[in-house]
């Protein structure tokens, strides 16, 4: 298949292009169909294997009953940008109004790429954290930008204050920020959201912050970058209910932030997916509304998960960085002999019965030999699945 200038571009920002220029499957496609195919554990692809909660999924299915199965309103259903204005004020304080500055998307994912799409134009740079969400660097290159980034180092996986500095400058449009960070489980301290408000300003920048893990958080709490004095003007906030209630396939996302954003990114938006999920919208709106208990033991669960997976992992050999945020954990395999964990990952099954993603393929390839040895492991499993990858993986340092 050819593919026309644009599209080239975006393939090879998210690395799709294999050394001809035809297309190629990414590593996730192909470590989620060798988990299937061999029938391994996958704790590559970030999915839960559980259900989420129950009054959010009777919510859906009574909206269908109620024939709420036709297009949405383009800015979304009022009862879930209500929900989310209150979301907003209940857990950080913010009041965004729900009629001009909330807008619902096709999960976190269109949010970012409209907000890309409408911010930016040839030449403008777009700086974002290494290794980062792979569809960012597939939507800078479709926009024409130029992609900056700053590197995040093992075992903390925090950037350098003057690194940053250096990469945002006069002709940076949009600083993206992840946090919680997919895929290396850190969250970003008060002294780096700082700096990127104040840098933000100095250089005339816009802050787009993907923040669909904010309440897998263990042992801290959510800093939105939008709470800070000066931030709110120029921060679009993303998130979305996939990741908090289990239900990633319904694809309901939401982007908050100042009106005059919003309307333009909401002109781009319209002509991506236009609306979406009206059923589900209801049903996330109710998810919104639970009780503190509810978002506590979300948390709370998933750090035994992570504890388990962790603890696992270190008994095989690897050495593990602890993850303070999302549903991933990185581990080293360099300890085991595994220099290159690419190379790990595909011959995981085999070895252990066990999928996971090489973090090489989050970074740029010039910076691919710094993250060469390290690897992704997703803990959103059930415990009898996580404690069977635990027992498979030990065999790794026999």
């Amino acid at each position: 298949m050819e593919l026309s200038g644009a599209w080239q571009r975006a393939a090879r920002g998210a690395m799709l292009l294999a050394a001809d220029g035809t297309l190629k499957p990414t590593i996730f496609a192909e470590m989620s169909a060798l988990a299937t195919s061999t029938g391994a554990i996958n704790l590559g692809q970030g999915f839960p294997d559980e259900d989420g909660p129950a009054e959010v999924l009777e919510a859906a299915r009574q909206a269908i009953t109620d024939g709420m199965n036709q297009y949405p309103p383009g800015l979304g259903f009022p009862v879930l940008r209500e929900a989310i204005s209150r979301h907003q004020h209940r857990f950080y304080g913010l009041t965004p109004d729900p009629d001009r500055e909330v807008i619902v998307t096709a999960g976190a994912t269109e949010a970012l790429a409209a907000a890309i799409l409408a911010l930016v134009e040839t030449g403008d740079e777009v700086v974002t954290f290494e290794p980062f969400y792979d569809s960012y660097a597939a939507m800078i290159a479709l926009s024409g930008a130029v992609h900056r980034t700053v590197a995040l180092r093992a075992p903390l996986f925090q950037p350098d204050h003057d690194e940053l500095r250096r990469a945002v400058t006069d002709r940076t449009r949009i600083i993206l920020v992840n946090n919680p960070h997919n895929p290396t489980g850190a969250m970003m301290d008060l002294e780096t959201l700082e700096l990127i408000v104040e840098l933000a300003h100095r250089h005339d920048a816009v802050i787009v912050t993907d923040e669909v893990y904010e309440h897998l958080t263990f042992g801290r709490v959510h800093l939105p970058i939008a709470t800070l004095p000066g931030a709110w003007d120029r921060t679009v906030t993303v998130s979305s209910g996939g990741k908090t209630f289990s239900t990633t396939g319904w694809k309901v996302g939401w982007m908050t932030g100042p009106s005059e954003l919003l309307q333009v990114i909401l002109a781009v938006k319209q002509f991506l997916t236009y609306v979406n999920a009206a059923p589900f919208q209801p049903a996330i709106a109710v998810g919104l509304g639970l009780p503190d208990e509810f978002f506590r033991g979300v948390a709370s669960v998933l750090q035994g998960k992570r504890d388990l997976l962790s603890a696992g992992l270190r008994h095989a050999g690897f050495s593990v960085s602890e993850s303070q945020g999302s549903y991933f954990v990185v581990a080293d395999a360099a300890p085991l002999g595994f220099a290159d964990a690419a190379g790990l990952c595909r011959r995981l099954p085999e070895l252990a019965g066990v999928v996971a993603v090489p973090m090489s393929a989050f970074v740029t390839d010039e910076h691919k030999s710094d993250y060469a040895s390290l690897v992704r492991f997703a803990f959103c499993k059930r415990v009898d699945v996580l404690e069977r990858a635990s027992a498979q993986l030990a065999g790794l340092s026999r």
